[in-house]
């Protein structure tokens, strides 16, 4: 008969929540069985969405699974509960509310508006949600969206924010031979109708912050990115001084530069930076976003920051962040997965 442990998981707003937990049981298995509401979506460690902290016991990971866990991650104590176990009793930090981490995710259609190629390599998806189809989200959460006539599922957050349903904006990266690009290049036409269901994971604006908040964005990562920085916009109130790092490879690849204008013409204490990491004579700054990072920005210890790109840029900005003086637990990041 296998052991059972006793895990707590402590959520951001001081709600606290104890499960019983065999030892040969996932954590994420047994926490959803007893009623724990966690964040979750893929099961498989591949989407980060039932992310949480390890502050005290001791876990292994599941037999034959994989994580897309960084190295630097795992030793700062993260972990992902769809593939750990529990070699004794634990205790999780959660870096959200008992409330937000018990919205179930819903399944809705939207029709196509628009498909409007905005960059060499990317695409703006505008869709509608069909009548009677709701679907609430936090700036910086992702959508499932099931490709039309192959039923695969390819994972986007919006560029858009809620207050602006049932208009949903997404900004999709072209790949050779992806099938959502291949749809999207030959076959995509306006009034298609496209299957969507979410929301999905713990990477999203927490609006109770007031301290100044920096925004690391590589990519298509500009798009939960954009969504946080017009919520904040929307919010009453002073706005907190913000910080926006956002490059491309190449210029050519850069896009949303007239928005980026506009956000700054909107909100006077934003600061944007436009990076170009392999044109050494480009206008904008020659580098990753990583290396537009300046001791200076960091002046407050409350500074919160939002990363969204590729691993290794948002390993390089979280080590650089921290040694300018941010908090490790101010920041918060969504990492591009592989579709496979």
């Amino acid at each position: 008969m296998s052991q059972t442990h006793t895990v707590t998981f402590r959520f951001a707003d001081g709600a606290s929540r104890v499960v019983d937990v065999r030892e040969g049981d996932t954590l994420l298995d047994a926490a959803l069985a007893g009623g724990v509401p966690l964040m979750h979506q893929c099961r498989s460690g591949s989407c980060s969405s039932c992310l949480a902290t390890l502050c005290d016991g001791e876990v292994v990971n599941q037999p034959g699974s994989s994580s897309t866990l960084l190295a630097s991650e795992y030793e700062a104590g993260h972990r992902l509960l769809c593939v750990s176990r529990a070699q004794s009793d634990c205790t999780f930090d959660l870096s959200y509310g008992s409330a937000e981490g018990g919205v179930v995710p819903v399944e809705v259609h939207a029709f196509v508006n628009a498909v409007e190629p905005i960059a060499s390599n990317v695409v703006k998806l505008s869709l509608e949600l069909a009548d009677d189809n709701w679907l609430s989200f936090k700036p910086g959460q992702f959508v499932q969206v099931e490709v039309p006539g192959v039923s695969q599922l390819r994972s986007y957050s919006p560029v858009s924010t809620e207050a602006e349903l049932p208009r949903l904006e997404l900004l999709i990266r072209l790949l050779p031979e992806g099938v959502m690009s291949t749809w999207l290049k030959k076959q995509a036409r306006v009034d298609d109708v496209v299957k969507l269901k979410g929301p999905y994971g713990a990477f999203f604006l927490r609006e109770k912050r007031r301290a100044p908040h920096i925004f690391v964005a590589g990519g298509t990562g500009l798009a939960p990115v954009l969504s946080m920085i017009d919520r904040m916009r929307q919010i009453g109130g002073r706005k907190p001084p913000m910080l926006l790092s956002f490059g491309c490879a190449t210029s050519d690849a850069l896009f949303y530069l007239d928005e980026l204008e506009l956000r700054r013409q909107w909100l006077p204490g934003l600061d944007v930076r436009i990076c170009v990491d392999r044109e050494p004579g480009s206008c904008y700054h020659n580098g990753s976003p990583v290396s537009a990072l300046r001791p200076e920005d960091v002046s407050d210890p409350d500074t919160v920051a939002y990363l969204c790109g590729p691993q290794g840029m948002i390993d390089a900005a979280t080590r650089r962040l921290v040694e300018l003086g941010v908090a490790p637990e101010n920041v918060f990041a969504e990492q591009f997965v592989p579709s496979n």
